[in-house]
């Protein structure tokens, strides 16, 4: 079992810059590939970014690739995203997940873990 806390999300005008952070809990965290995946008022959840066990191996959506990061501490059980030049429209819940691979996935359907999510809103 993985719990999932997200924390990092608020307000902030376009142009700006996050970072969201995701804590698991148990000692497994570097079993499991990670990602970050968004969704906005009215529409479906999307994929975001992926990240290997490793951390050495991303995967973004095309919308946010360029502006975003993924990447992890291991040793923090911890996987971050950092959003910059940020847009109206990257504003979303974001949400942290976890799956049993060692390589990215860019399919909700891939993971077995999910946090509460954060809330991001970009103003323009």
């Amino acid at each position: 079992q993985v719990q999932l806390v997200e924390s990092g999300g608020g307000l902030v005008q376009a142009g700006g810059s996050l970072r969201l952070s995701c804590v698991a809990s148990g000692r497994t965290f570097s079993s499991y590939a990670m990602g970050w995946f968004r969704q906005a008022p009215g529409k479906e959840r999307e994929f975001v970014a992926s990240i290997s066990v490793s951390g050495l191996s991303t995967k973004y959506a095309d919308s946010v690739k360029g502006r975003f990061t993924i990447s992890r501490d291991n040793a923090e059980t911890t996987v971050y995203l950092r959003l910059n030049i940020l847009k109206p429209e990257d504003t979303a819940v974001y949400y942290c997940a976890a799956t049993r691979s060692y390589y990215y996935r860019s399919s909700s359907s891939d993971y077995d873990y999910w946090g509460q999510g954060t809330q991001v809103t970009v103003s323009s």
